[in-house]
């Protein structure tokens, strides 16, 4: 009874429990359902216990997801009692890494409370190292570099990658310099996550042994999206087993992430390392209209390399696809968001159900000033929150380690931000220094025998450091209270902070900005105090943590209309969809063709398409503003691979009749709108 809700293929998935099962699954199927529906299955009806079961994703939210329905499906017997959904292992690979390495990360000389370090952390690593080892007025985009180091660390560079054996001397030597950078904070980065995980495999078999033990049937979600590492990962856990129980769920037709190290080739693959692979495909669509799916059906087809699979759904054909041609980028956002504003007024069609995707973030631009122009709504999804600003970051840690000293990660963060002779170096040796004495690195630095191993200029650098901390924290519980902003203000200036900030940034508005962004920060501050100022700096970071909480669950649950680039709106669908700057150069991109990346842009545009639900948009200009300048475009080739007999061009339906009905219905709904 479990399974009835299925449909054929997936209930075939589910029912696939022992050996190596690959679901091939089309964009729109049900994967999720069906791989929910499998867990519970295994657990209720195969008796197989819930802790031998794991099952890996590439999000958080998906695996959220995931917990969330599996609970539901389980009795509630199993789900209460027995906390039988609870004990099901579902995280992402690095949350997988992450609990794997707490627990044994001591083995490779790391201490069981490291950080790891997200994106901006990371890029603040990388322009340290390039201020020491750039020439004079050399520019180096510390963002490719940081790209080219995760890409290097993880081995899926290929062959030739670098031009000559110099280039590969310095790419060795950044990434030396990189790797003792974290180690001097006890932090490691997201490919760490996964690298570390496969050195304790590999040097440490008891690990291995003991995590093959437990996870006895393994399921990976995305497949097509593993890299390297993630695959090395999956083999070592399920390759050698007799039983050999791994469930792969994928789509090679949604595979857009080679730019980051995803190959295609461990799902196309497959078969070359579990020859007795069973392969079921999920090909019924649950989201889209039929005209829809025979455009995306279409356009996949002109990629040689793939899986064969027939997306089709039983929601009727729907309206044609929608194509239009602008002469500038900024008329083309201004005509799509007129078309949004047209369809919430005359057809009852909310901001929330429309979505605009494009190729690169920088297309956002125009769109943006066109909707704030209308008064409308919108969420840009990967933009970079308040709080994940470097110097919002600073300041917080600031705060953290003045209410907490014993608070490693912030420590370690601001040691030396800004400069103040406690390099790199010397953080590693103190990190040590804590390590054997089984201390808080900020008790090691207060350790005078500690200090004496450092030479003058080093150990004068500690003893000012730690007296600034413990001054500045005795300014917190002196009589009379001070100010908290006053406070804040007053140990900023002593550090020269501000003052780095303004040098940091070449362009004077962006330093301004970050500069600004501190003040509102320091000004919030005054809002806490109380009695003991301590206590008002406490209730400061907790309240601040829970607002940003909150902030981003009314942003979520809001009214407003959706702008994201077509990698970051995989596993998303809205009814409404526009698909905006469809030109030679956007998509596919200028370097496919060097690349040799064509066919992952013209997947990249697949998934695009297939997030629509109800009705397609496609625009592109003729012209497109750049450094000023408007610059001539041309359109991109995959719309000539679109079947002409599903595209209606805009200009063309605008000159057909209105029905009568149709006519009376929007004046009806413009009326009412009006009041």
């Amino acid at each position: 009874m479990l399974l009835d809700s299925l449909n054929r293929e997936q209930r075939l998935a589910a029912e696939t429990i022992e050996g190596p099962v690959l679901i091939l699954a089309g964009a729109g199927t049900g994967k999720t359902r069906v791989i929910t529906y499998r867990i519970a299955y295994m657990i209720q009806e195969r008796g197989i216990s819930p802790g031998n079961i794991l099952a890996v994703t590439f999000t958080n939210k998906a695996a959220r997801e995931m917990k969330e329905r599996v609970a539901t499906l389980l009795p509630f017997r199993q789900k209460k009692q027995d906390g039988k959904a609870d004990r099901v292992t579902i995280s992402t690979f690095h949350s997988l890494g992450a609990r794997i390495l707490r627990q044994h990360i001591d083995k490779l000389g790391y201490k069981k409370n490291f950080v790891i370090y997200d994106e901006q952390e990371q890029l603040g690593a990388v322009k340290k190292i390039l201020s020491h080892i750039s020439a004079k007025g050399e520019q180096i985009d510390a963002n490719a570099v940081l790209n080219f180091l995760g890409r290097y660390k993880s081995g899926s560079l290929k062959p030739g990658a670098f031009a000559d054996d110099a280039s590969a001397t310095l790419a060795q030597h950044i990434q030396v310099r990189y790797e003792s950078a974290l180690r001097a904070c006890n932090a490691i980065d997201f490919d760490d996550l996964l690298l570390l995980t496969l050195r304790l495999f590999r040097d440490f078999p008891d690990v291995l042994e003991n995590c093959r033990r437990q996870y006895r049937y393994v399921m990976v979600d995305e497949y097509q999206d593993t890299n390297a590492a993630q695959f090395e990962m999956v083999h070592l856990l399920t390759k050698e087993r007799d039983h050999r129980n791994l469930c792969v769920v994928g789509d090679d037709d949604q595979s857009i992430y080679g730019w980051r190290g995803a190959e295609i080739a461990n799902l196309l693959d497959l078969e070359e390392h579990f020859p007795e692979v069973k392969i079921v495909t999920l090909q019924q669509n649950y989201r889209s209209t039929s005209t829809i799916l025979n455009v995306a059906n279409a356009l996949i087809t002109k990629n040689p390399r793939r899986r064969p699979k027939q997306l089709w759904s039983e929601k009727g054909d729907g309206t044609k696809i929608l194509l239009e041609s602008f002469e500038s980028d900024e008329e083309e956002a201004r005509a799509v968001v007129e078309q949004i504003e047209y369809d919430r007024i005359t057809n009852r069609i909310s901001w929330g159900k429309q979505a605009i995707l494009f190729r690169t973030n920088v297309q956002s631009r125009p769109f943006e000033m066109a909707l704030r122009h209308a008064e409308v709504r919108y969420h840009l999804i990967g933009g970079q929150s308040y709080f994940d600003r470097r110097e919002v970051r600073d300041l917080l840690a600031y705060l953290k380690m003045f209410v907490n000293p014993h608070d490693d990660v912030s420590l370690l963060r601001i040691a030396n931000v800004p400069a103040r002779g406690l390099s790199d170096v010397t953080m590693e040796r103190l990190l040590a220094a804590s390590q054997e004495r089984h201390c808080p690195v900020f008790s090691a630095m207060r350790h005078t025998d500690v200090q004496q191993s450092f030479v003058p200029k080093a150990r004068e650098s500690i003893a000012a450091f730690v007296e600034f901390v413990e001054r500045t924290r005795n300014a917190l519980t002196s009589e009379p209270p001070v100010r908290l902003a006053q406070w804040a203000e007053r140990f900023l200036a002593e550090t020269g902070y501000i003052e780095e900030l303004r040098r940091g940034d070449k362009d004077p508005e962006t330093s301004e900005n970050r500069v600004r962004n501190l003040q509102e920060l320091i000004a919030d501050l005054d809002a806490h105090n109380c009695e003991k100022p301590m206590d008002g700096l406490h209730q400061f970071l907790e309240e601040l943590a829970l607002d940003s909480e909150r902030e981003e669950e009314k942003e979520a649950r809001g009214d407003a209309v959706t702008l994201i680039t077509m990698h970051s709106c995989k596993g998303l669908e809205f009814p409404h969809v526009h698909i905006v700057g469809l030109e030679e150069g956007l998509l596919p991109h200028s370097r496919s063709k060097e690349q040799n990346s064509v066919d992952e842009e013209r997947r990249l545009f697949y998934v695009a398409i297939t997030r629509a639900q109800e009705t397609l948009r496609i625009t592109h200009c003729e012209g497109r503003k750049k450094y000023g300048k408007v610059m001539p475009c041309h359109p991109s080739r995959f719309l000539s691979e679109l079947p002409a007999d599903l595209i209606e061009w805009a200009d063309e339906k605008a000159k057909q009749p209105v029905e009568v009905s149709a006519g009376r219905a929007r004046f009806a709904a413009l009326r009412e709108s009006l009041g």
